[in-house]
């Protein structure tokens, strides 16, 4: 329960940040976007895209929400079986990440996205996988 609750928190901040981006807001947007070498960005999302994130992050809250066993809906069988392990699986593959500027396995560090990537980032997202298969595992 307290793992699902905590999964649960770490989700609604995040769909909170990239629902700040869409409407305008600047928080932690420099940092957050890998660049080359030469610091030009090499992702250039839309603000629509931080509104599909960010509602991709609060069903991932609401899932967690609702492993916690806190409140009781009745969801199809095969969306409790599954989407768990999906959502570990998502956060497993962004933590190693694309070989060239995300993820552990990087070959581009030295911008101030890869640092911040190397040290929250992507430990951030291993930990969400690793948290999503020890609930999986452990219901």
């Amino acid at each position: 329960m307290v793992l699902s609750l905590v999964l649960s928190l770490v989700f609604f901040v995040l769909a909170v940040i990239h629902f700040n981006w869409f409407f305008g807001g600047k928080f932690g947007i420099d940092v957050s976007l890998p660049t080359n070498e030469h610091g030009k960005r090499v992702l250039n999302p839309k603000k629509i895209d931080s509104a599909i994130v960010g509602l991709a992050l609060l069903a991932f809250c609401c899932f967690y929400f609702y492993k916690s066993g806190i409140i009781a809906l009745y969801l199809p069988h095969w969306i409790m079986e599954y989407t768990g392990w999906i959502i570990s699986i998502i956060f497993f593959i962004r933590a190693i990440g694309d070989f060239k500027y995300v993820g552990f396995f990087k070959k581009v560090k030295q911008t101030t996205f890869g640092e911040m990537d190397t040290t929250y980032f992507s430990p951030l997202c291993l930990v969400i996988s690793i948290v999503g298969i020890l609930i999986e595992t452990l219901n």
